[in-house]
């Protein structure tokens, strides 16, 4: 969307004032734990763009709540796995041999879009060592839920989203669908279905004596049913819904969507 776009859909200018009254009408309160998935471009037009947001959302929470969102850099991955786009085979073990590695400061988020990368830079946000799907945290309990992220854990029991889990935390959608919703992998990783399966991961990493290529079990994940699990979860559970600015938006607790959708894996996948 060009920002023409923006201005077109926009009946007037969202500011951080207006976006605090949305999000609180949502059901945003001070002292929560939550993660984020947005759009900044489904907002409209926005005073202050990414950085308005942030300010929104930080001021709703305040430092007594907990702000996360992902910061993914799934560049830093096995190109042998990449389809959009996939790359030359030729190309692989180059990109193996010279991706740099990775570091939480430095490493930008990929397709994630502006308001999780403006985030990752901000003062006092924590970044969890995955080097290829780490979280970043605001506020409370920003290092308990960054800390420890193992490599063979992207979303399962060593992850933010676990932690994000265990104090009982709420997901909200800005302008996006369960298509994105990370939370949903998790899921993956507590669910059963025959045709589950690991496949092998890399990444550029630091170590003590210098950057490597280092390998490791994954598991496959397949996001291709989670709109669909979403909607299935929203007919039968508690969803908050509204508009944040012009996105059409939700906020819902992620312990039942998690458990929701391990069941319905269990029992639609084959």
């Amino acid at each position: 969307m060009t920002e023409a776009d923006a201005i077109g859909r926009s009946e007037r200018p969202a500011t951080v004032e207006s976006l605090v009254a949305d999000l609180r009408g949502l059901g945003l309160e001070a002292g929560q734990v939550v993660l984020v998935h947005s759009s900044l471009s489904a907002l409209g037009w926005v005073a202050g763009g990414a950085q308005a947001v942030l300010m929104a959302l930080m001021e709703v929470l305040t430092d007594s709540g907990t702000l996360v969102m992902p910061a993914y850099s799934s560049d830093n991955s096995d190109p042998a796995h990449w389809q959009d786009p996939p790359v030359p085979e030729a190309w692989w073990q180059v990109i193996r041999d010279h991706m740099p590695a990775f570091n939480r400061k430095l490493t930008p988020s990929r397709r994630l879009g502006a308001i999780p990368e403006l985030f990752r830079t901000a003062p006092d946000v924590r970044r969890s060592d995955h080097p290829s799907t780490s979280f970043c945290a605001w506020g409370r309990y920003a290092h308990a839920i960054t800390a420890d992220h193992r490599l063979n854990s992207s979303f399962g029991e060593e992850s933010p989203l676990a932690r994000v889990y265990d104090f009982d935390g709420l997901v909200l959608q800005l302008g996006v669908g369960h298509d994105t919703n990370s939370s949903l992998h998790l899921a993956e990783h507590r669910a059963e279905w025959g045709s589950k399966r690991s496949v092998k991961a890399g990444a550029a990493v630091e170590l003590g004596h210098g950057r490597q290529w280092v390998q490791f079990e994954g598991l496959h994940y397949d996001s291709a049913d989670f709109a669909r699990i979403g909607a299935e979860f929203e007919a039968s559970a508690r969803v908050s819904r509204g508009n944040v600015a012009c996105a059409e938006s939700k906020l819902m607790r992620q312990r039942p969507l998690v458990d929701f959708g391990a069941q319905w894996m269990a029992a639609n996948r084959k």
